[in-house]
């Protein structure tokens, strides 16, 4: 499976500048954490060492010493630095990170459903599910919403995670400083399936994504070959139209499950449960539940060989 190739799943994998941003921010809070732990442990040995009690101590009081502005003045105002440098540059990376949207269309649309992802680009009428594409070096605005639950839209090593909120599209900048293949999830717990919905994230470059998108935009053809025609007429037939949109099938215009236009092109099925192939496909279909317990998908109850014919029609759309 292609994913199992994807880059390091950290945040620490810098692969977009908003990223960058937020780790640059965190080594440096790192580093003044470390040198304030330093500094008070380095203090703490010392004081003990130097003044712990003497062997022939004799039980009485020491000397008390009360009130030194200086060493307040100084005990207080470096705190309060570090705490004000700390604010600034935390709002100055909030800025940078996420700015003010203003009337700018989102290049991404990106819908949580209970368990799967939704991608559309509606600048070229493009819809896709689990699985998206973004340019490399540009800076790609996402809007973010839900269809049903809170979902929460994290693809690890692009740093910034983004609630889905039902009825409150969110916002997030994307700018890819690096191609590649990169794997996310939701992080907001959202049901039974909540750790079964991956995001796959591929990163290329503009003239592979001009590719991609134009790709998208063409109504596969349909082959002549027999198996894909039973299939075709065996999918039209059952529920499944009711669910799922298939771009030039007439009878499959319905946007409640997955789009599955192209859905040969994707790497998994079922949101990164199963390797994308026509055995898979097949056993999907027969019974998803296997697979993912609680989905909205039923039982489909068919035969092998209709479940063959099915999945070869829908592997034939690419």
């Amino acid at each position: 499976m292609e994913i199992s190739n994807a880059d390091l799943t950290s945040i620490f994998n810098v692969v977009t500048s908003q990223n960058k941003w937020m780790v640059d921010l965190h080594m440096f809070t790192a580093a003044i954490c470390t040198i304030i732990f330093i500094v008070v442990a380095g203090l703490l040995v010392a004081i003990i060492g130097k003044f712990k009690t003497p062997e022939n101590d004799d039980g009485s009081e020491p000397r008390q010493v009360r009130g030194n502005v200086r060493l307040e003045i100084v005990w207080t105002a470096i705190p309060l630095l570090i705490v004000i440098v700390l604010g600034v540059l935390t709002a100055i990376v909030m800025l940078v990170v996420n700015p003010a949207v203003g009337s700018k269309k989102p290049d991404l649309i990106v819908v949580g459903h209970q368990w799967w992802w939704e991608y559309q680009y509606p600048k070229y009428g493009v819809t896709t599910a689990n699985e998206f594409y973004l340019p490399l070096g540009k800076n790609s605005l996402v809007e973010v919403r839900s269809a049903d639950v809170v979902h929460s839209f994290w693809v690890i090593a692009f740093g910034q995670k983004m609630d889905a909120i039902p009825g409150h599209p969110t916002n997030m900048w994307i700018h890819p400083t690096k191609k590649g293949l990169f794997l996310g999830t939701c992080s907001e717990y959202c049901g039974a399936q909540h750790g079964l919905m991956r995001i796959i994230a591929n990163v290329v470059s503009p003239e592979d994504f001009e590719t991609w998108i134009k790709a998208q935009a063409v109504i596969p053809a349909v082959s002549e070959d027999a198996t894909v025609l039973k299939g075709k007429e065996l999918f039209n037939a059952a529920t499944c139209v009711q669910c799922h949109r298939v771009a030039g099938n007439p009878d499959a215009q319905a946007l409640i499950g997955p789009d599955l236009t192209h859905l040969a092109q994707r790497k998994t099925l079922g949101a990164g449960v199963l390797e994308n192939t026509p055995e898979n496909l097949a056993k999907w279909m027969q019974n998803p539940q296997t697979f993912k317990p609680g989905i909205n998908m039923p039982n489909m109850r068919l035969t092998d060989a209709d479940a063959h014919s099915i999945a070869v029609y829908l592997e034939s759309l690419k």
